[in-house]
């Protein structure tokens, strides 16, 4: 499969038979311009939604048929498996709640945690499962921030950590940028692409973090 980090906590997901699917499509221009990323330019077959903020649940940009998964559910053969966790460190109280999405597709396990903003407990944690690609977010304010991040990919191990919903040109958020996640770390790879791809056997044994360009 193909991993694509369209802009902010969105990427674009294809499996080696062709389907696509999209995570937290955001509005382009949402929040007063908050939002730099350009328009997410794919004819998506599934899209996931962990909440309803704008800059993660923006449909209206799609054209043809697709499926929105909001909620745990069997698309195409694909089992979408969620976890309920919360938009803050308040049970929610502050922004929300927020949903983990965890499904497999060409026998590699992803994990989007969407806007977490508290690290899991044990029992959050062992619903997650194994994880062979984890997309984090990491740029604090908003979400969990770096330190937290950090203790994160502890707890859920996984081969790869892609890190998300963080500073760049194109996002105005008071938001911390990437580095901060990144410093100090091993097995940390910047890539000048937007895309990589995956096998099941072409993941590392130790847990590695890919820095990818945003598309968008």
């Amino acid at each position: 499969m193909k991993v694509r980090w369209n802009g902010h906590s969105s990427f674009t997901i294809t499996a080696a038979d062709g389907m696509v699917i999209v995570t937290d499509p955001y509005e382009p221009g949402a929040f007063g311009g908050g939002i730099g990323y350009r328009k997410i330019d794919v004819r998506p077959d599934i899209v996931t939604i962990s909440h309803d903020h704008a800059d993660h649940n923006y449909l209206d940009g799609f054209s043809g048929a697709y499926e929105a998964v909001r909620a745990p559910k069997t698309v195409r053969g694909i089992d979408f498996k969620a976890v309920d966790v919360f938009h803050d460190g308040n049970g929610g109280k502050q922004r929300g709640p927020n949903r983990i999405f965890i499904f497999t597709v060409d026998g590699v396990t992803v994990c989007h945690l969407g806007d977490l903003g508290h690290v899991p407990d044990a029992g959050q944690v062992s619903k997650i499962g194994k994880v062979d690609v984890l997309l984090i977010p990491v740029g604090g304010f908003y979400t969990i921030d770096h330190r937290q991040a950090t203790e994160v990919v502890k707890l859920l191990a996984p081969r790869i950590a892609i890190p998300m919903h963080f500073k760049t040109a194109k996002c105005g958020f008071p938001i911390a940028p990437v580095t901060e996640f990144t410093a100090g770390k091993k097995n940390v790879k910047v890539l000048n692409v937007d895309e990589i791809e995956l096998t099941g056997d072409s993941l590392p044994g130790a847990t590695e973090i890919i820095v990818l360009k945003h598309q968008y």
